[in-house]
């Protein structure tokens, strides 16, 4: 029994210094790269693992007065396939107008394929999937709580995905609840704001939610109601930058620093979550100190 408590106790004193002590990775670019150049596409597509795709049409959507009329309207002329992935999916009036909308298309004979986030769904879940997967929904829960999972058990999906007939998809910063479509127990609305995507570009998003649904349910994603043609429908050229949990460094981790630093004139950023780590304000730093004009938006006192 000593030995045991011995072992444990070393243990957790591992997991405590590994988790709070491991060293930051000290990003930073090469050689300065010039934003406005070939270059510069040339090195977020092969550092990214992404396509620059010509053609597409975006619509940037503030708020849930804005986003979720709309999500609801490609919803319900769903013809063939409606892909969803999606953080937080909680109960609520918000909740229920999607699930109503999302079983009605299913028995109308579309595929609805539907991840939401063990935890940033817990609580809703279990009363969301029950009426979905009665109407013919496949729902899966992403990186539920089990045992052999406890080592990855912050490795969540912050995706927010909407994808209908491999044609329209919506991305951005917000799931399904009541705080981002009305006031809630005496809160103003979160602001927030989703991306209306359409063109090439979109059949790149869809393999980037195919990657959770592959990892909770081992199916891959092949039909071709979800991968459709790319034909250009705008004059918007975009990338889908996919992001997944890793040992140390991430796609997205290295998209920002390489941006901030090739900048030349000025950099907007706006962000719920501003915690730069060591690597990346010195990047600011040095950025600033070339001239560089950068304005950070923040929540102010009501960040998260």
């Amino acid at each position: 029994m000593l030995y045991l408590t011995i072992i444990g106790g070393a243990f957790i004193t591992w997991l405590i210094l590994a988790t709070l002590f491991t060293p930051h990775i000290p990003y930073h670019i090469e050689m300065d790269v010039d934003v406005c150049s070939d270059h510069f596409v040339r090195v977020l597509e092969s550092t990214c693992h992404a396509k620059l795709e010509q053609g597409n049409h975006v619509e940037i959507l503030t708020d849930g007065t804005m986003f979720y009329p709309a999500m609801l309207e490609a919803i319900r002329n769903a013809r063939e396939t409606i892909n969803m992935e999606c953080y937080i999916f909680k109960s609520g009036d918000i909740g229920d107008t999607f699930i109503d909308a999302l079983c009605e298309r299913a028995k109308a004979g579309v595929r609805v394929t539907l991840v939401m986030d063990a935890i940033g769904s817990f609580g809703a879940f279990r009363r969301s999937a029950k009426p979905l997967r009665a109407a013919g929904c496949r729902v899966a829960a992403y990186q539920p709580f089990t045992w052999y999972r406890l080592s990855r058990l912050n490795n969540r999906t912050h995706r927010e995905l909407l994808l209908v007939d491999g044609t329209t998809a919506f991305v951005g910063g917000a799931g399904i609840a009541d705080w981002w479509a009305k006031p809630t127990r005496g809160k103003p609305l979160w602001r927030d704001m989703m991306a209306l995507v359409e063109g090439p570009v979109v059949a790149d998003i869809a393999g980037v939610l195919a990657e959770n649904w592959v990892e909770c349910c081992g199916e891959i994603l092949t039909g071709p109601e979800t991968y459709k043609a790319r034909r250009k429908v705008g004059s918007v050229a975009a990338f889908a930058v996919k992001s997944s949990p890793s040992d140390r460094s991430t796609v997205s981790r290295v998209l920002f620093q390489t941006l901030i630093e090739g900048a030349n004139a000025k950099v907007r950023l706006s962000t719920p979550y501003f915690l730069p780590d060591k690597a990346f304000r010195q990047a600011i730093r040095r950025t600033v100190g070339r001239g560089v004009d950068m304005t950070v938006i923040v929540p102010g006192s009501h960040t998260d």
